[in-house]
């Protein structure tokens, strides 16, 4: 057996076993894909990231559930720049680019309230797609009734480097109710079956945020719900902007709330100018281990 080195990070928290933990390798240069993906699988996080020499950036990032690898993963590039910052190997460099799935993209590092790193990561522009699926079904997939949805806006697929489905629910209390039942998922998501759910309000536990949220992972991921989502927080926020805000002319900057369902409360700031989308988050490290795996 292969013994591999995981960084433990929790992102968009800097309370240990808060926000949304991701395993960071940072000596993967010489592992191919399964076992890239074999050490997601032993990691057993929603998301293991592995950053790499890049050609074309200043890094290349690659991301992957124990399932299957993505193309982008916000909480995941927060924990590897925070890993890659804090242990001097970016030395003086605030701004850089990252090379992933979902294109180049550029990432700033700054320091705010009170020297906590804070970083800031762009995604790829906002697409969505129509869901022409039964929205009884998608609600009892998730433990919950059409009643509950908001049916005064769209629940559409939406991205900024990964698909999800973009539900929006009427109050906490369903939120809080929720039970997915994720092996569903793929036949109720027939135009993108592969795609993950995400559930939001705009009922809030912290006063000072504008959007409350849930993820729950497609079942080829092999997990079951995301505690903070990076990404998806990204397209929420391009989703405010066009059908809540309803296209403002001034930039939007949002603070979204996430994981407080599950005990991983976490917060993930989203600006929006127009088609550009950044998210803000910070992270913390929690320890490291071992996993081992075929050579």
């Amino acid at each position: 057996m292969k013994t591999i080195q995981v960084c433990h990070y929790d992102a968009f928290s800097n309370v240990p076993n808060k926000g949304n933990p991701a395993g960071v390798v940072l000596d993967g240069e010489n592992l191919n894909d399964e076992q890239m993906r074999e050490v997601a699988e032993k990691v057993g996080f929603n998301e293991t990231a592995f950053p790499l020499a890049s050609d074309k950036a200043d890094l290349r990032l690659r991301y992957f559930t124990p399932g299957h690898e993505i193309n982008l993963c916000g909480h995941a590039t927060i924990a590897s720049i925070y890993a890659l910052k804090t242990k001097g190997l970016l030395g003086d460099k605030t701004d850089l680019t990252i090379e992933t799935k979902a294109g180049i993209l550029p990432v700033k590092i700054a320091a705010m309230e009170k020297n906590q790193l804070y970083i800031t990561m762009r995604q790829a522009a906002p697409e969505f797609r129509e869901f022409k699926g039964s929205l009884p079904a998608l609600a009892h997939s998730m433990g919950i009734e059409k009643e509950d949805m908001e049916t005064d806006l769209p629940t559409l697929y939406g991205s900024t480097g990964t698909w999800t489905l973009l539900v929006p629910i009427k109050s906490l209390a369903a939120c809080k109710r929720m039970k997915p039942d994720n092996k569903r998922f793929p036949d109720i998501l027939q135009e993108m079956p592969r795609a993950s759910v995400h559930p939001f309000c705009l009922e809030t536990y912290d006063a000072d945020a504008h959007m409350h949220a849930r993820h729950f992972s497609s079942p080829f991921s092999g997990t079951v719900e995301d505690p903070v989502t990076g990404t998806a927080s990204g397209v929420m926020g391009a989703y405010y902007a066009r059908y809540i805000a309803q296209k403002p002319a001034a930039p939007l900057n949002l603070l979204i709330e996430q994981g407080q369902e599950i005990q991983r409360d976490g917060r993930v700031r989203v600006a929006v100018h127009g088609e550009t989308i950044e998210i803000t988050g910070n992270a913390v490290h929690v320890k490291d281990f071992e996993v081992a795996i075929r050579p």
